[in-house]
């Protein structure tokens, strides 16, 4: 126990503070201790620490344990209690040893404070940049948000462009969830992974007997999908006879399984996906004008994530919560090391490449923060290798971000400051700074 005086300071403090001595058991309690944990102090003093805190740590990555072992200091980790009323609080604690005047260890000292607010802020600004688990704050994207649901509700063919990783799936099945068709199947087919035999047998299926192994009935995808949605991805590396067989499905809402004498009909919604410029391909001559027209009613261009570098962040917190999940771990969060290494990188796969990267540093990272260490050689190699470039190439980021607010806001400074959370005088110093030209 200590005594009456150092209860009154320790009462002072607005962190929760208590001491152990070294057989783990609690040896002071302030009075913050009590009211974040709903322990009193008479309850907490002489029982051990893990009994009182039921921290999600205490039993395999203790911090007062580490301390007390290596003598370094712990500083504002990110932890889970369970408090009197068993619901779980995120804590943020501190340790440190604690020493007489001579130097002769007493045992350690823990200081914690509730972060449950700041973590209710956290998943609020999540949430509003999230859409149908589509995570984005990104000017683009943001705006795709907002005709989504027009999209989905409209019926029509939509045509999905966007290099490979960019999420085009997660897109098309937003807009079958958002539509009337919801209760009804959504079919995926890769158009690239079938040569034209069995992608025509995959879509429209076929009678028993239509080939020799052929031993009964076999339903398409677009029996499958009846009523529902029919996703068909990389579109653009389908074979022009298999064009005009899907051409006339859409034209005539009809289709033939192979050995089949009559034609069924359908109620399927398509959605058509790819990595091409389905555009230049049409000049060239090697799709067709009249099928491209059917299946770009509507046009979604998605970014790559080297163009919506602000959404780094928010997508590595979306997969390490994730991945916290599925592999049953308590990583918090990346370091600012690991992060800036994470935002000099451009991403060639893009989002897919960015969870492969949190998925490895899983492996990596046993428990508390995934660091520089535990991601990929080449992303360190590649800031180093453009470091000359850095300050150019987040000036030119930082001109073309603030430029594309701007224009959201019609070019009107004040209305950009106030959505900034700046003051106008800042902005009209950083348009200066980065030689931005305002209209007019």
């Amino acid at each position: 126990m200590i005594g009456e005086d150092q209860n009154i300071i320790l009462d002072s403090i607005a962190d929760g503070v208590f001491t152990v001595d070294n057989d783990w058991r609690i040896t002071s309690f302030n009075n913050a201790a009590e009211k974040i944990t709903g322990v009193t102090r008479a309850e907490a003093i002489g029982q051990l620490c893990k009994d009182v805190l039921k921290a999600d740590i205490c039993e395999k990555n203790c911090c007062l344990r580490a301390t007390m072992k290596t003598g370094e200091q712990i500083i504002n980790k990110k932890v889970n209690i369970i408090n009197a009323e068993g619901h779980k609080l995120p804590i943020s604690i501190s340790t440190a040893l604690l020493r007489d005047k001579k130097g002769k260890l007493l045992g350690a000292v823990e200081t914690f404070r509730d972060i449950s607010i700041e973590e209710n802020l956290r998943k609020v600004i999540a949430q509003k940049y999230n859409f149908a688990d589509i995570i984005s704050k990104n000017h683009k994207m943001l705006r795709l948000f907002d005709i989504m649901p027009d999209i989905a509700d409209s019926g029509s063919s939509v045509l999905i462009e966007g290099e490979s990783g960019t999420g085009k799936e997660l897109i098309a099945r937003a807009i079958h969830h958002l539509s009337s068709r919801k209760k009804a199947p959504f079919i995926a087919v890769n158009c690239s992974a079938l040569p034209d035999t069995l992608l025509e047998s995959e879509l429209f299926g076929y009678k028993a007997g239509a080939f020799t192994d052929a031993k009964k009935d076999k339903p398409g995808r677009f029996k499958l999908a009846e009523n529902g949605t029919l996703f068909l991805d990389e579109i653009g590396e389908i074979t022009t006879a298999m064009q005009v067989k899907l051409l006339r499905v859409l034209q005539e809402k009809t289709y033939e399984p192979l050995g089949a004498t009559e034609s069924l009909q359908h109620n399927v919604r398509m959605i058509a996906a790819t990595n091409r410029k389905l555009e230049e391909m049409v000049k060239e001559g090697r799709f067709r004008e009249d099928l491209f027209y059917r299946i770009n009613v509507f046009k979604i261009s998605l970014p790559p994530l080297r163009e919506r570098m602000e959404d780094v962040p928010l997508l590595t917190d979306h997969f390490i919560d994730r991945f916290n999940t599925l592999q049953k771990k308590n990583i918090e969060g990346v370091s600012e090391e690991a992060m800036s290494v994470l935002m000099a990188y451009s991403y060639p796969g893009n989002i897919r490449e960015l969870a492969n990267i949190i998925e490895r540093a899983f492996v990596l990272c046993k428990a508390g923060i995934i660091e520089k260490k535990h991601l990929p050689d080449f992303l360190s190699a590649r800031q180093s290798h453009d470091i000359n470039h850095k300050a150019e190439s987040l000036r030119d980021a930082a001109r073309v971000h603030l430029s594309n607010i701007l224009k959201q806001n019609n070019w009107n400074c004040p209305q950009t400051a106030r959505q900034l959370g700046i003051h106008k005088s800042t902005l009209y110093r950083k348009i200066k700074s980065l030689g931005i030209k305002i209209p007019g």
